[in-house]
């Protein structure tokens, strides 16, 4: 349905208030526009047990008219949340025992994901058709509007399709990530590194709200003379939109490209404020969004933690950017194809470290108190007891990577939950 002008405003000034905020309470110069990211379905989040195995009373089957009342307060308890999860029960058991636990275990991850992002996010129970080749999905809402989902089982067949039904997927777009609580991408990282997922795509943005210097007309100009080169190589570009046209009635807005998606990494500089406003808008509004995909990269959990630092990152042009923004940043650069199995080796050990740090800490901290010496050489001893997840690598490669990375993520403050 097409949004009149008044509704584009109202959301438009919603939107623009909530990033100033952001900016200036938190010095978030960076904003965090997009994350998806995936999940084995062994790591996820174990449903509970009432939405396996729910009380007959709270079954359509078992469901009479006369039962009203008494299944209304069943249900109700006043709890919203309560009533949900019997309407989900009832949609899992039309499927077969291996789906519904996939789609129980969807539910509970959904309902994490909206917990994370504050008391206006919701899980709708119903089963929707899936997205991106996954067959179903439920829906995250705020004040009943969807801006994300979680996918769950294979819409294809054969090996890829078995893989892919072993995983889940969630999908935040942008209005989730303006309008969550503060601190969500923090405890968001940490949700993910828990669960072992894998980021699939973020985007980063950076908002000039008055315009830029030079307008949008100085990019084509800082292309051609190099500036935009990264590595010695020129990245692909295009353009979008009505660059040689000055009627504010057909300028919808102009768009600038740098990059592709297919190597994971995109860059779109474009007129936000005509995007929201309309274009009858005399809005400067002018956003750098920057879009990783996993394509090509293993993209880390400190992308949602420093978002600044991994713009900075993508190049020489997108840190000059930042700092004609006023921001500071440690440029953070994310590898390409030639150190992806260095990093997939650090990742896993990383994940194993936070792991220990978060979960294992205090009782590793008694076990080495209390132990005797030869208890303790013999828990120690056995090279089998390696976890599953960084046996595909050689002791010497998981040996000479575990002790920076443990070093990095305790010299950050990330150690100090663990041993709580």
């Amino acid at each position: 349905m097409t949004k009149h002008r008044n509704d584009l405003v109202l959301e438009g000034n919603e939107i623009k208030a909530r990033i100033h905020a952001e900016q200036i309470k938190h010095r978030g110069y960076v904003h965090t526009d997009w994350v998806r990211f995936t999940v084995h379905r062994r790591n996820a989040p174990l449903p509970s047990e009432e939405l396996l195995f729910p009380r007959p009373e709270f079954t359509s089957s078992h469901y009479h008219v006369s039962d009203h009342a008494r299944l209304s307060m069943c249900m109700d308890d006043g709890k919203p949340e309560r009533r949900h999860e019997v309407r989900l029960a009832n949609a899992l058991r039309e499927m077969s025992d291996s789906d519904q636990m996939a789609g129980a275990q969807a539910f509970e991850m959904a309902k994490d994901v909206a917990s994370i992002l504050g008391a206006d996010f919701t899980v709708d129970p119903e089963v929707r058709k899936g997205k991106d080749f996954y067959r179903h999905r439920l829906d995250i809402l705020r004040k009943g509007h969807p801006v994300g989902w979680v996918g769950f089982l294979s819409t294809s067949a054969g090996s890829r399709g078995d893989a892919q039904s072993q995983t889940l997927h969630v999908n935040l777009e942008g209005m989730a990530c303006t309008f969550a609580q503060t601190g969500w991408r923090d405890t968001l990282a940490d949700y993910i590194d828990q669960h072992r997922g894998l980021l699939t795509r973020i985007d980063l943005a950076v908002d000039f709200f008055d315009g830029i210097a030079g307008g949008m007309e100085r990019f084509s100009d800082e292309y051609k003379s190099g500036l935009m080169d990264h590595l010695g190589q020129r990245p692909g570009h295009r353009l979008d939109g009505t660059w040689d046209c000055d009627d504010v009635a057909i300028n919808k807005g102009r768009s600038f490209y740098l990059g592709n998606r297919a190597s994971g990494k995109l860059t779109n500089i474009y007129e936000k404020g005509l995007q929201l406003y309309g274009p009858e808008s005399s809005s400067q509004w002018t956003r750098f969004e920057l879009r990783y995909g996993n394509q090509k990269r293993l993209l880390p959990t400190d992308m949602l933690r420093r978002p600044a630092d991994f713009f900075a990152g993508a190049s020489d042009w997108h840190a000059a950017i930042l700092r004609e923004h006023g921001a500071q940043a440690l440029p953070e650069p994310i590898p390409c194809e030639a150190r992806l199995p260095v990093q997939t080796i650090e990742a896993e050990v990383e994940r194993n470290a936070r792991w220990f740090i978060r979960t294992a800490g205090a009782s590793a901290c008694l076990a080495i108190k209390y132990l005797d010496e030869k208890t303790m050489f013999t828990l120690l001893d056995d090279e089998s007891r390696i976890p599953g997840r960084l046996r595909k690598f050689s002791v010497a490669e998981v040996k000479a990577a575990y002790l920076d990375v443990f070093k990095r993520i305790s010299s950050k403050g990330r150690a100090e939950p663990a041993f709580a």
